[in-house]
C-alpha cells in the first residue's frame, strides 16, 4: 500500500538505523545477537498507525523469539537485495519473515526507482520513452501513480510493462531468498487473497501486480507459505485500535488494522513454531 506523504503523526516510531545500513527502520532498535526472527516488508510490517505491529504481537503475546522489525514504509524488494548488512542479518537469524510486496516498487528496463525510498520514480529508460511517446516523464513522482497512468492511456501497451514488472518481482524475490537462505515465510498479508489472473478492475489491489502463480512459483524457495486477509470481524472493527490524527484519517482507512494484525500474529507464530 502507497503513502506518499506520513507526516509526523501521534504515533513515535522511535526511527532507528542499525550500522552498516542507510535504511530507517522502526525501533527501538533490537539486539543482533542470540535467537531472533526477522522481519521484512513495507508500510504493514512497519506497523503504520499501528502501536503493536504484528511482529511485536509474535514476541509479546505468543512467545516468539527477539523480533527485528525491518519494515520499511513504501518499501520495495529492491531496498533488501540491495543491502548486504540485511541480507547478512537475516543469515544470523533463526528465521526470516518476508511480506510480499508489490512488483511496481522495483527498477526494471522500463524505469528506474530511488534505491530507499522504492516507491519514488526517477527516470524512464529509453525503452519506455519510445514506448510512450507522447507522456511527459518528469511529470511523476511516484510509480503509482505512474503506472496506473500508463494503463489509463493505454491497456494493450501496458501489458508489456506488467509483463516485465512481474518478471523482474520474481527475479528478484528468487534473488532475496538465495542470498537468506535458511528457514524463510513468505507472508501475504492484505486485504485480499491473490487472484489466479490480473483484470481491469484488480490493477490497485495490493500488493500491486503480484497473482497466485507468482506466489507458487517462489513457493518451493521458502520453508513456508502464510496468507493473511483481513477475517470479518478485522474488517468490522475498521480502524478501531489505530492511533492517528484527523488528517491521517484517510491513509488509516486504508491499511489493514489492529485486528488484522493480531490475526497476522497468530497465523505467522504458528509457522515459526514448526520451523523450529
Amino acid at each position: 500500500m502507497a503513502y506518499e506523504n506520513l507526516g509526523e503523526g501521534l504515533l513515535n516510531y522511535f526511527p532507528c538505523q542499525y550500522q552498516g545500513s542507510r535504511l530507517l527502520f522502526r525501533g527501538p532498535r533490537r539486539k543482533l545477537t542470540g535467537e531472533f526472527v526477522a522481519y521484512l516488508g513495507g508500510t504493514e510490517t512497519y506497523g503504520k498507525f499501528i502501536k503493536s505491529p504484528y511482529p511485536a504481537l509474535i514476541e509479546e503475546e505468543h512467545g516468539g523469539d527477539r523480533a527485528v522489525n525491518f519494515g520499511c514504509v513504501n518499501a520495495g524488494l529492491d531496498v533488501y537485495a540491495n543491502d548486504p548488512f540485511i541480507i547478512d542479518a537475516c543469515r544470523n537469524a533463526r528465521a526470516t519473515v518476508i511480506q510480499v510486496l508489490g512488483a511496481h516498487n522495483m527498477t526494471n528496463k522500463y524505469y528506474s526507482v530511488h534505491p530507499r525510498r522504492n516507491d519514488r520514480f526517477l527516470r524512464a529508460s529509453q525503452h519506455l520513452q519510445t514506448t510512450y511517446p507522447e507522456v511527459d516523464f518528469t511529470e511523476f513522482n511516484f510509480t503509482r501513480h505512474l503506472l496506473m497512468t500508463l494503463r489509463r492511456l493505454s491497456a494493450n501497451r501496458f501489458r508489456d510493462v506488467e509483463a516485465q514488472l512481474k518478471a523482474t518481482w520474481l527475479d528478484r524475490m528468487k534473488l532475496l531468498l538465495n542470498k537468506i537462505g535458511g528457514k524463510t515465510i513468505v507472508l501475504w498479508f492484505a486485504n485480499d487473497m491473490p487472484l489466479s489472473k490480473m483484470g481491469k478492475e484488480t490493477h490497485l489491489r495490493d500488493p500491486l501486480f503480484v497473482d497466485e502463480n507468482m506466489i507458487e512459483e517462489i513457493r518451493l524457495l521458502t520453508s513456508e507459505v502464510v496468507f493473511v486477509t483481513p477475517s470479518s470481524v478485522a474488517r468490522a472493527r475498521g480502524t478501531a485500535g489505530m492511533i492517528f490524527s484527523p488528517m491521517e484519517q484517510l491513509a488509516a482507512e486504508q491499511m489493514l488494522g489492529v485486528f488484522t494484525h493480531h490475526e497476522a500474529a497468530r497465523k505467522v507464530s504458528t509457522a515459526l513454531e514448526r520451523l523450529r
